[in-house]
């Protein structure tokens, strides 16, 4: 299903004719012949396990590079970056909310959440007290301020986790948002309060937000919803080419 949403002549994320291989006996390749993500535009992409969402979004992240194709995320081709400067664009420009969430499992969740500012100084100018913005977003997402301070990540409940890993997403105002399945461990009121300062988030810093997830209940916020289907395929046992 597609709405209409958003529209913009800028690009915050175009693909044109991509194709990736996970390599193996029984190799899997997502193939993107054309997709664009408006500046500004907050899209739901819908996407069954398996489907190729999270090797869509590490393309699109710059973690993989295309074997065929062009990628561009902000008007920047990702395949022109070496391996260190798609790390830096990568931490100055996008909040990733990964699927694994990718914490430190021995720093706190405060340290966690202000991780990205060390390696994005754009981010970390946006702060007058990086501190108290981790602490508002925790708070808002229903942490406590000592469990945040004084825990480790690793003694955290998944669901906490999760929501110590969008708090880190969040901070310092990245221009894109891609969050891959966020709310998975929350329940239906966490859920709620997650997806309302996500939101908020993105607008108050103008950014795009590109969410994907299995739960079509989610998809009512965003200005276009698609399933992965519409944009791409798939083809296992076939390498790119």
């Amino acid at each position: 299903m597609i709405r209409a949403g958003a529209q913009s002549s800028e690009q915050a994320i175009t693909l044109r004719d991509v194709a990736f291989t996970w390599p193996g006996r029984a190799p899997f390749t997502l193939r993107v012949p054309a997709f664009d993500l408006a500046r500004g535009e907050r899209l739901f992409l819908l996407g069954e396990s398996g489907s190729g969402k999270s090797t869509l979004l590490s393309l699109i992240c710059g973690i993989n590079l295309a074997h065929q194709g062009r990628v561009e995320v902000g008007g920047t081709d990702l395949s022109a970056l070496s391996a260190p400067a798609r790390d830096r664009f990568r931490a100055e420009h996008i909040g990733v909310i990964f699927q694994m969430f990718n914490l430190l499992p021995y720093a706190t969740p405060l340290e966690n959440v202000l991780l990205p500012l060390s390696f994005a100084r754009a981010r970390r100018r946006q702060l007058a007290d990086p501190r108290a913005e981790a602490l508002r977003l925790t708070t808002a997402l229903g942490l406590d301020e000592a469990l945040v301070t004084q825990a480790r990540a690793a003694e955290l409940s998944i669901g906490q986790q999760q929501r110590v890993a969008a708090a880190r997403a969040l901070i310092g105002a990245p221009s894109l948002i891609i969050a891959d399945e966020p709310t998975s461990a929350l329940d239906a009121a966490r859920q709620g309060a997650f997806l309302d300062l996500l939101m908020t988030q993105a607008e108050a810093a103008g950014a795009s937000l590109l969410m994907v997830s299995h739960d079509a209940r989610l998809a009512d916020r965003f200005d276009r919803v698609l399933d992965l289907a519409q944009i791409a395929t798939t083809e296992r046992g076939r390498k790119a080419g």
